[in-house]
């Protein structure tokens, strides 16, 4: 049984940063994407980003895109969410998933397409 464990949510006010960390204590994900979905209070749980397994592409949420950082470090089987200019839409429990979608724009966003995914990390933005 995989445990994805993430780290580093909590309380932020608006225009400030937040570094989420995921990783799976003595397992490698060798060829496997990763990425971040988020689920607001109330509303229906979103796609953020993904990443490939050599780190060189990534997608993102529109919403996100130019705010949000995805990266990874293989050598420590981890994958890292930097979170900039954070506004309170962004307040929402984030998860880490893994998995090996078609690293296509239109594939990644697909729940179904991850095979493992973390318990999640409250992130609150506040005005």
């Amino acid at each position: 049984q995989v445990r994805l464990v993430e780290s580093g949510g909590g309380l932020v006010q608006t225009g400030g940063s937040r570094r989420l960390s995921c990783g799976a204590p003595g397992r490698t994900f060798s060829g496997y994407a990763m990425g971040w979905f988020r689920q607001a209070p109330g509303k229906e749980r979103e796609w953020v980003g993904t990443i490939n397994w050599a780190g060189t592409t990534v997608y993102y949420l529109d919403a996100v895109k130019g705010r949000f950082t995805i990266t990874r470090d293989n050598a420590n089987h981890t994958v890292y969410l930097q979170m900039n200019s954070l506004k309170p839409e962004d307040t929402a429990v984030y998860y880490c998933v893994v998995g090996r979608p078609a690293f296509v724009r239109t594939v990644v966003p697909r729940q179904s397409e991850y095979d493992y995914w973390g318990q999640g990390t409250q992130v609150t933005v506040s005005s």
